[in-house]
């Protein structure tokens, strides 16, 4: 299975519709990918907080019509990282999309954990209060977006639901890159599964982004590592490899405390 993960830079100096307009011609040029995936809250900045009740859309709005088209054309799953949604009655969330390679939208993630500690993201958004897989011909995504990554009982759910390969969509900040790249090979390692962490490249809300999207594999192996500016990162999956994995090494059968062991 291959995978494009685009780490796009957001710049306060592009308008969101041009940068939706770069955003899909970048998927369309991943022909030949089975899954692509962008990063957390592209359109606008996860930090530009400013913005996020201006550039706020409903679900079907600009953001789902350019990417259900993008992933059509492109023939390719997409999941298309995640917008600011302003739900019917007024909330705003962290939304990300999955698209079929018809151009069909297959998933909806609302993202649970909000950062800011009572501040930004954490008092302008609603929380998601739902875990979401998507079953691919070869492999079963397990989402979740940024923040998300510091809380590992949400992948063991995912897990316990049939992921095999964790999609992370994030806007990390440079200063913490240490932690992104240790959280994700800690996901990968305790689930026995890939993970796919996707971030933004450049400056928006005067936060710079860490980028370095990365792949780790279920041994805890990176795969491929992008580095800190605007990159398409493409990898090479085998997706049996989280099974043979779980069977040669079967410590989730171990299990003690918390959700029912899935295998």
């Amino acid at each position: 299975m291959r995978a494009s993960l685009i780490q796009i830079a957001v710049d306060p100096d592009e308008s969101v519709k041009d940068r939706r307009v770069r955003a899909a011609s970048l998927v369309v040029a991943q022909q030949g990918a089975d899954l692509v995936v962008l990063p957390e809250l592209w359109p606008v900045g996860a930090f530009a907080y400013t913005a996020f009740e201006a550039e706020a859309e409903p679900l079907e709005g600009p953001t789902h019509e350019v990417m259900a088209k993008a992933a059509a054309e492109a023939g390719t799953w997409l999941h298309a990282g995640s917008f600011v949604e302003r739900a019917a009655d007024g909330t705003l969330y962290n939304t990300s999309l999955v698209f079929s390679p018809q151009g069909e939208r297959t998933a909806v993630y609302r993202k649970i954990h909000r950062f800011g500690f009572d501040r930004g993201e954490a008092v302008m958004m609603g929380a998601g209060e739902e875990l979401v897989t998507v079953a691919l011909p070869d492999t079963t995504l397990g989402l979740a977006t940024c923040y998300d990554l510091r809380f590992p009982e949400q992948f063991r759910g995912l897990v316990d639901a049939g992921a095999e390969t964790l999609v992370v969509a994030a806007g990390w900040p440079e200063r913490r890159r240490a932690h992104w790249t240790l959280l994700a090979k800690a996901r990968a390692v305790e689930n026995q599964a890939y993970v796919l962490a996707v971030g933004t490249a450049g400056t928006h809300g005067g936060i710079q982004q860490a980028g370095h999207s990365i792949v780790v594999d279920p041994w805890g192996e990176v795969l491929a590592q992008a580095g800190a500016d605007e990159e398409v990162l493409t990898v090479e999956l085998d997706a049996d490899k989280v099974r043979a994995t779980r069977e040669q090494f079967p410590a989730l059968k171990d299990r003690r405390l918390g959700l029912a062991p899935p295998l």
